[in-house]
């Protein structure tokens, strides 16, 4: 998907090339159009994508389950976007080890799934953390991320986690720009955290190299704050007083003698001041600077300017940056960044979800009619993608991230942003400052300028490719003889099951192998092979296509407080009854509707072996009713001759591939022994025939009744694993209460999570209505609404009701 540049910037870009402010055109169209269009092909090659994932709850126990759904969307205008096939979800344990792993279809219609929690985990913080394949290319800290607690009731604690001395305190620095530079005035951030990765309160003092003091500091919110100060030649050391008195001594990055310093500014007439400052001996081939700001890969200023006096500043129109952050780069005539900082610019409109309860007390078992209207803030309707979840309040944690803070802020900034919400609406007179100190400690991008800036006219290539059409399998062949990869080597895998499907591919000059699953659900065996007739010295190692890479977010330390003992036993006895009374309702998963068709199509012939004499021997089932493939003995082995139907019925010029259940079976006198009554149907493709890169000369495909291989013997150099496909898709229960039956039912209805949707579309007139029942639990129930728009806007709300009067 490309996006259009906005008029008005690339009229001021070719207007600075023409114009030059005064210098001579040629040289800006040599230097300033490269960085230009080199970005603007980058970004067109690499549309970053975003996850966001709505959890039904962020406290469980377990036992139950955790249920989710995904919403992806484009990174620039965080439009609903169909690039990606697959989303990986994990929970991470608290030493960031997964625990459980699975792959969702991001197809429409799905992007929802769950995990069962099972009883082996810990009590303990997870984090449940999402991402495609697509997403790995930005690494760790671009994933969708979301601390959950989950507490095993049938687990004895151990003893608290002491809390964390002064050694874990972690406080660092960040000058504006980049850099420090000797002589130039500076602007430096700072950021202070705990051992979980929380903000803290503390003062602190810059010392110079002779313990002259040369600017106090102290946080203004989360441990983020900010001094100005000018650096000379001399190590600078922060000295931090952190809670109890105890002191942490941090060294400043050092000033360098030579070199670039930026500042931003607020100016009038809704403007910033961009000004870049440089020493008089810096080198320089040329005075000119230029400055690009991109919002989110869209470029939305590009301006030339000249230093003089060793200065020069931009002034840019805010409104001509996007919403949101916006990356703010300063390059020199050879183009190389110089200085760099992220401004952030509050999203006017978002997307509201307006929940009317048809009344505010319900009893047990009462049905709830909820009347959903999703707008935009400013009295427009839209149609939306939204889910709801509906649970009990306890003191068992509240909501999760909500998608407008996460997709306008977190999203685009590195590590934990603590209350996001406080960025986005807060209205007191400190939220300009705490933003902007916000953009100096939390500053990062998804690439890298030397990937986009490249002087060759090579496309730049990415590790991780998306997955437009289903899972793919990556796996590395390897020639047993030297250790090294192996090139050029077909490579097969198949499943073998009543779904005949066969996958091919040539190892690359590294002897990678890529193979896309389509429509490949649940838990399934597979089978990778070469063909040992005639590489019989290969490896093939399959790789595990979760990420590896971790972020650095810390999770707090788990103790679990006694004031919550009694909150937990309920809701243990809750679980454990719902698990006993309806857990076989609970556990209930819809099989996909699949193509039904062998991936070769309609065969030219198709024998069901039972409406045929039963032979006990194979050749004589092919000798005495399969036309058009032939079994013949040379040397005491058997070939196949086929003959091709398409081509006046000429022998084709090999074995033709044998599949048993679609596993290939290259040996064809282990398929000749192969007992023909365990075979209930034989498919014949007497053509050439086109898959990937191979040519198959003919098919011969047996498939068994089970379609479990019947006992055959497969090769002991093939690879045969069990390989989780995409997660099928599983119905959230919840009982009806419309008939009287029902209602009188003596079986409890403990559920403490009423309701849970992923998909709840609203009409053009952004309306929707949901239905459910109450349990026997009394209390106040929150709702909460999660959703996107088709233009871009996301937006959460949430909305309370009460049971009352369970005895019936």
């Amino acid at each position: 998907m490309q996006y259009a540049i906005n008029p008005a910037v690339r009229g001021l870009f070719f207007l600075l090339l023409l114009a030059g402010a005064g210098r001579p055109a040629a040289g800006q169209t040599d230097t300033l159009h490269p960085v230009y269009r080199q970005f603007n092909t980058y970004r067109t090659g690499a549309l970053p994508e975003k996850l966001f994932v709505h959890l039904d709850r962020t406290y469980y126990l377990t036992g139950e389950s955790l249920w989710f759904k995904l919403y992806c969307v484009d990174g620039v205008g965080h439009r609903p976007l169909h690039l990606s096939q697959v989303a990986y979800l994990e929970l991470l344990g608290p030493d960031r080890k997964p625990v459980l792993q699975t792959k969702v279809s991001l197809a429409d219609n799905e992007r929802s799934g769950a995990f069962f929690l099972p009883a082996s985990l810990s009590s303990g913080h997870y984090l449940v953390r999402a991402y495609t394949n697509w997403m790995k290319n930005a690494g760790p800290d671009f994933f969708f991320e979301q601390p959950v607690t989950i507490v095993n009731p049938f687990k004895r604690l151990g003893p608290p986690v002491a809390a964390p001395d002064s050694a874990a305190y972690d406080v660092q620095f960040f000058p504006e720009g980049g850099n420090l530079v000797s002589g130039l005035p500076a602007k430096v951030a700072f950021r202070g955290v705990d051992g979980q990765g929380k903000g803290i309160a503390f003062s602190g003092v810059l010392l110079g190299a002779a313990n002259d003091t040369v600017a106090r500091f102290a946080p203004t919110r989360y441990g983020i704050g900010h001094f100005t100060f000018t650096p000379t030649a001399q190590a600078y050391r922060a000295v931090v007083k952190v809670a109890g008195g105890r002191t942490v001594t941090v060294p400043l990055p050092a000033a360098y003698e030579r070199g670039y310093a930026m500042q931003v500014t607020e100016a009038d007439g809704g403007r910033l001041k961009v000004t870049v400052r440089t020493t008089r001996d810096t080198p320089r081939s040329s005075p000119a600077l230029y400055l690009l700001a991109h919002t989110r890969h869209a470029v939305k200023v590009a301006e030339t300017r000249y230093l003089e006096d060793n200065e020069v500043t931009f002034m840019v129109d805010k409104n001509a940056l996007g919403e949101g952050i916006s990356h703010l780069t300063v390059f020199d005539a050879d183009r190389k960044p110089l200085c760099e900082r992220l401004y952030f610019r509050r999203p006017a409109r978002r997307l509201t979800a307006a929940v009317k309860p048809d009344k505010g007390q319900y009893a047990a078992r009462e049905k709830v009619s909820l009347d959903v209207t999703a707008g935009d803030g400013a009295g427009g309707s839209r149609a939306a993608d939204l889910s709801v979840s509906v649970y009990r309040l306890d003191s068992l944690g509240g909501p999760g991230a909500d998608p407008h803070s996460y997709l306008w802020l977190t999203s685009d900034l590195r590590g934990n942003v603590e209350s996001p919400g406080y960025y986005l609406d807060g209205d007191d007179a400190g939220v300009p400052e705490a933003t902007d100190n916000l953009m100096l400690t939390h500053g990062w991008r998804r690439f890298r300028w030397e990937d986009v800036l490249r002087r060759d006219t090579a496309a730049f290539s990415l590790a991780h490719l998306p997955e437009y059409g289903g899972h793919v399998v990556r796996a590395k062949v390897i020639d047993t003889r030297t250790g090294a990869p192996a090139t050029g080597i077909m490579t097969y895998l198949a499943a073998p099951g009543k779904l005949i499907r066969l996958y091919v591919a040539r190892s690359n000059d590294q002897g990678l192998v890529r193979f896309e699953l389509k429509d490949f659900f649940g838990p399934r065996e597979i089978v990778v092979q070469t063909n040992p007739l005639r590489d019989s010295t290969y490896r093939i190692e399959i790789s595990t296509p979760y990420a590896e890479a971790f972020s650095e977010r810390r999770l707090p330390a788990f103790d679990l407080s006694e004031n919550v003992q009694q909150t937990l036993s309920e809701r243990s006895l809750s679980m454990q009854t719902q698990n006993v009374y309806f857990g076989d309702r609970q556990n209930q998963f819809r099989a996909p509707v699949l193509d039904s068709l062998p991936f070769y199509g309609t065969p030219d012939e198709r024998y069901f072996l039972d409406e045929f004499t039963r032979f006990t021997v194979m050749e004589d089932v092919l000798r005495e009713y399969v036309t058009g493939a032939y079994a013949r003995r040379r040397r005491g082995s058997y070939y196949l001759t086929m003959y091709d139907k398409g081509h006046d019925m000429e022998a084709l010029l090999d074995n033709p591939v044998v599949l048993l259940d679609g596993v290939p079976v290259f040996d064809v006198d282990k398929i000749m022994a192969f007992d023909p009554l365990k075979i209930k149907r034989l498919d014949v493709m007497a053509r050439n025939y086109l898959l990937g890169p191979l040519l198959l000369p003919g098919i011969l495909s047996y498939a068994t009744y089970k379609g479990d291989l019947a006992g055959f013997r497969l090769d002991p150099r093939s690879v045969i694993m069990e390989y989780d496909g995409l997660q099928l898709q599983r119905d959230f229960y919840a009982p009806r209460y419309d008939a009287a039956k029902a209602r009188e039912s003596r079986l409890p209805d403990l559920r403490h999570l009423l309701y849970w949707s992923p998909r709840v579309p609203t009409d053009a007139q952004g309306k929707a209505r949901l239905e459910f029942y109450t349990s026997d639990l009394e209390g106040v129930y929150l709702g909460v609404v999660n959703g996107v728009s088709a233009d871009g806007l996301a937006g959460s709300s949430t909305f309370t009701f009460e049971v009352r009067n369970v005895a019936r």
